[in-house]
């Protein structure tokens, strides 16, 4: 739909200039008193001023092309009225050849039109020559700025949407690894207990009914988000500090013993929003890593907020995740770091002198703001 409304903006646009190209040509043959002397002579100007403008109505599609036509219609232009410029008004096509075509082909078109300009010594004189020259010089200098200018936004444009994808790499794996992480020791466990201790197996399933209904709500409500266009808000807010409590006790259900302490001034509840979410994602992560890897009994997280800092720390008591020789940093962790990072702060994650595993961030509220 985009794609389609853009394409006839360019073609209105192309209408425009070429309506405004072939009114200064007809106004100039029938202004000028060195034009054509025969009715007939005037009436071949008119349809080459019109083959002229129409050409830049097609010149998107087909630049070369276009100017071909172009300077071929200039060609009888400049026998039959020279007064116009130099072959017309061919520098209009020529700035449009300079925007669409890097400058080995922009710059072999410009010297093929600049070759013959010095046919303007026996036509008019010096001052037709450096009118003619100048013309295409800055025709071909506007199509070139507006070629760069194009280039930079299109740079920009894929860095932003690169930005965006690494972002929602990251949700998709901060759901997706914390669900299926619950979701696979529920189910170890209820395989273990489900002919001797039934009730108990009972309770985990519900457990992973619990996990796969929760995951399916937040991916849910994110593919709704990606799938805005129109500005909307999504249905459900993010996650955030809040939500931590749900949180712990999903881990707890699992069989991972979490205390949750905060701690601080004012109302945590107040932050922005991007900093709840991530503060959310790296507990959450933290919290995965030690059920997944760490084979951890117990977690302690504690929130503090103070002095326009959010402090984050999650200590667990199991082992550091275990690593495959020629790999380094956990996909989670590194995702934790850049989360913590973008808002301006920062992440430790590392094991302890005396065993367990403790992730730290620091997370500035006000640069967030």
């Amino acid at each position: 739909m985009r794609c389609a409304s853009r394409s006839r903006l360019l073609l209105l646009l192309d209408g425009g200039i070429a309506t405004v190209s072939l009114a200064v040509c007809l106004l100039a043959l029938l202004a000028s008193d060195a034009g054509p002397d025969t009715t007939g002579a005037t009436a071949v100007a008119v349809g080459l001023a019109v083959a002229q403008a129409g050409c830049l109505l097609w010149i998107r599609r087909h630049p070369g092309y276009a100017l071909g036509v172009a300077a071929l219609a200039g060609v009888g232009l400049e026998a039959l009225c020279p007064q116009l410029g130099w072959l017309g008004l061919v520098a209009v096509p020529m700035a449009y050849v300079a925007r669409l075509r890097p400058p080995r082909y922009s710059l072999v078109a410009l010297g093929l039109l600049l070759a013959p300009t010095p046919w303007k010594l026996v036509t008019g004189g010096w001052r037709d020559l450096l009118l003619a020259v100048t013309a295409l010089g800055l025709s071909w200098t506007l199509g070139e700025l507006q070629r760069g200018q194009a280039q930079r936004r299109g740079e920009r444009e894929r860095q932003v949407r690169a930005a965006e994808r690494e972002r929602i790499s990251r949700e998709l794996h901060d759901v997706v690894a914390h669900h299926v992480a619950v979701i696979a020791v529920q189910a170890a466990a209820a395989e273990d207990v489900f002919d001797e201790q039934p009730e108990q197996a009972r309770a985990a399933l519900a457990a992973i009914d619990t996990a796969a209904r929760s995951a399916l709500t937040e991916l849910r409500a994110m593919l709704h988000a990606l799938a805005l266009d129109d500005g909307s808000e999504p249905d459900g807010p993010q996650p955030g500090l809040a939500q931590l409590d749900a949180l712990a006790d999903a881990v707890r259900a699992v069989g991972l013993r979490v205390t949750l302490r905060r701690d601080g001034d004012g109302d945590g509840e107040a932050l922005p929003g991007g900093v709840q979410l991530s503060a959310y994602r790296i507990v959450q992560e933290s919290l995965t890593n030690a059920l997944r890897h760490g084979h951890a009994t117990r977690a302690d997280v504690d929130v503090d907020y103070r002095d326009g800092v959010l402090r984050l720390e999650v200590v667990n008591d199991g082992p550091a995740p275990a690593r495959r020789p020629g790999t380094t940093t956990g996909r989670g962790i590194v995702g934790m770091r850049e989360r913590a990072r973008l808002l301006g702060g920062t992440l430790d994650a590392g094991p302890l002198p005396a065993g367990g595993f403790r992730v730290h961030a620091r997370l500035p509220v006000e640069a967030a703001r």
